[in-house]
Parts: C-alpha cells; structure tokens; sequence
C-alpha cells in the first residue's frame, strides 16, 4: 500500500491526500533547482564564487560581488525562473483539458497572440508610448486572441479536437501577421522586435520581477483549485457529466488561467517555445498523473530549464548573448517530433 501524506484543517473543510513518494522527488527536484541557480549566478564573463552567493542570500556584505548578483544576474534569472514556470503550468492545464499530449500554449495560438501586440507595440508606438508598456500590450494581445479562439471553437460546448485544430490554425495566422508587420517595419523597430520573438530575458530588472510575481502566484494558486475538476474530467465527458461537473465552465476557468499564465511569460520574455509541451511530459514521467502535484513539478521543471537556457545562451558564447528562446527551441523541436512519432498510432 502506498504511502500518502493527508493534509485535513481543523474546521474540516477540506481533505487532501497525496502520495508521499511523488512529494519527496518534487522536493529532490526544488533542491536541484537551487543547486544549478547558485551555480548560475556563479558563472558569467565575471567569476564569483558559490560560497559568495550563499552568504549574499544571507545577508553578508560580499563587496563588489554584490553589483553583479543584485543587479546583473539575480533578476534575470528570476524572470528566467517565473517565465519558465509559467508556460510549464499553462501548458500542462491546456494538456490536461484537451487530452491531447501535443498541446501548450505556443502551438494553439496563445502565446502568438501576445507576439502580434507585442511586435505591433514596438513597430508603431516606439518611441512614443513607454516601454514600460509593453508588457500589457503583450498580455492584452494574448488574452483577445484566446477569446477569438474559445468563440470560434464554440459549437453547443467546447470540443477539446476542435480547439486544438482551431488554435492552430489562428498560431499560423498570427506568425504570418507578425512577420508581415517587422517586414513592414522601419530596420531599428523590426531588429528590436525579431529579438523579443525569438525569447530573450536580456536586461530584466527587479520591477520586471516585482510585476510577474502577483500574476504568476495568484494564477498558480488558481491552478491548484482546479485539480478536482481535471481529475473529474480525466474519467471522460459523460461520467464527468454524470457527477455533476458543468464541464463547460471549468474548461473556460482553466482556458482562462492557461491564458494569464502564458501572457505574463510572453509579456516579459518574449516568444519562448516548446517549455509548454515539455515540462508537463517530464513532469508525468517523473510523478505520474496527480495533478495537484504536477502543478509546482511543471513549475520546476519548466523554470529551470529557461534559466539553465539563458545561463548557457549568456556564458558559453561569449561575448556574444544567445537569446534563450533559440537554445529552448534547439530542444524542443526534436522533442516535438519524438512526441509526434510516439502518437502516431492515438
């Protein structure tokens, strides 16, 4: 019998049971986590050292270090870290919805949505409007295009397959509009705007990390109060049905957390693919199907594959900065295939 960890309040208003080994290896992977950021934060053109990054965290004056970690490296990666962590809980919620192993918020159109207003903003308001801005226009972009997609896929109700097909075929739609306006566009706005399409974290601050932090934890936790309905849901649409589940809604409350999810990560990191699809695959791999714990392993995963990216885009191509969307990429599309061929029967 396997062991599980029971978590009961006092005024017994709820009852959760997990199984305790899938909660030890989310804790072994939490540690890894903090592992390779300390050795993140160590690497660079400027070399400091991992007991120097230990007693920073700490609170020990580490002299001319404290510049590099504080204001060179630390926001970055942690943009890197929320970023990654986002499109890994999105994409793992539009898995889950869909029942479909080849869906995350990049291939349906999502995070194509949030590259159109992004690269809008900057081919026709630089210059004009703030920067500061275009966080917002990237998350607006991603939230008009999930409505468009949610209505067309609407036929009495919303078919998983329809959704996918629909979504994919807007994502086409919005990559051929995205490159028409850089076309379009003057040399300086369209370099600009090529660079945040491809992902990069490059020059993140603390106020970057201060605006994810509310939307990304607030959605996070949105993510884990719909563990029961996708639970329900995994049981099929008639037996979900048959106990009282309104289907519909809950794939609209999930669709919509996805959203929030994958506009913040592309608000402020740029087109970065394919951690949407692969976070959740290593993250069942490694757990099995709670989804109550693949929420905060998807988390990890995903946040630590953008930041070892950017880590490896920043350090093993000096002087030169490899944008982490390109290194992403270089993965994901292989995994993409093997995803393919393995479903070619389904």
């Amino acid at each position: 019998m396997k062991k599980v960890f029971t978590l009961r309040p006092q005024s017994g208003a709820f009852s959760l049971q997990l199984p305790l080994c899938p909660i030890v290896l989310t804790l072994c992977l939490f540690l890894v986590m903090i592992v390779l950021m300390i050795v993140g934060l160590s690497l660079g053109s400027t070399w400091v050292s991992p007991l120097a990054i230990m007693q920073y965290f700490i609170g020990v004056d580490v002299g001319a270090s404290t510049f590099i970690i504080e204001s060179l490296r630390l926001p970055r990666m942690l943009v890197a870290l929320l970023a990654g962590a986002a499109l890994g809980v999105s994409g793992l919620i539009l898995q889950e919805m869909v029942r479909n192993p080849l869906a995350s918020p990049d291939i349906i159109g999502i995070t194509g949505g949030g590259a159109v207003a992004a690269v809008f903003f900057i081919t026709t308001f630089s210059g004009v409007l703030p920067m500061s801005l275009l966080p917002l226009a990237a998350m607006l972009g991603s939230a008009i295009v999930s409505v468009l997609i949610y209505a067309l896929a609407w036929k009495e109700g919303i078919s998983p397959l329809r959704l996918v097909l629909i979504g994919i075929g807007i994502n086409a739609a919005m990559s051929a509009l995205t490159t028409l306006m850089i076309i379009f566009s003057p040399i300086n706005s369209s370099s600009q705007a090529y660079v945040w399409m491809t992902g990069s974290v490059y020059g993140s601050s603390w106020t970057a990390v201060q605006q994810m932090v509310p939307w990304i934890g607030c959605a996070m936790i949105l993510a884990l109060l719909c563990a029961r309905a996708v639970h329900v849901q995994q049981l099929g649409e008639d037996v979900a049905k048959s106990l009282g589940a309104r289907i519909q809604w809950q794939r609209l409350g999930m669709i919509t957390v996805s959203v929030i999810l994958a506009g913040v990560a592309v608000a402020f990191a740029g087109g970065i693919s394919f951690v949407g699809l692969m976070a959740p695959h290593i993250a069942r791999f490694i757990i099995g199907r709670s989804f109550a714990l693949l929420v905060p392993t998807a988390a990890i995963i995903g946040g630590t594959m953008v930041f070892v990216a950017d880590v490896v885009g920043r350090t093993a191509f000096l002087p030169l900065d490899v944008p982490v969307g390109v290194l992403v990429s270089g993965i994901g599309a292989p995994f993409f295939l093997y995803l393919l061929y393995r479903n070619r029967k389904g």
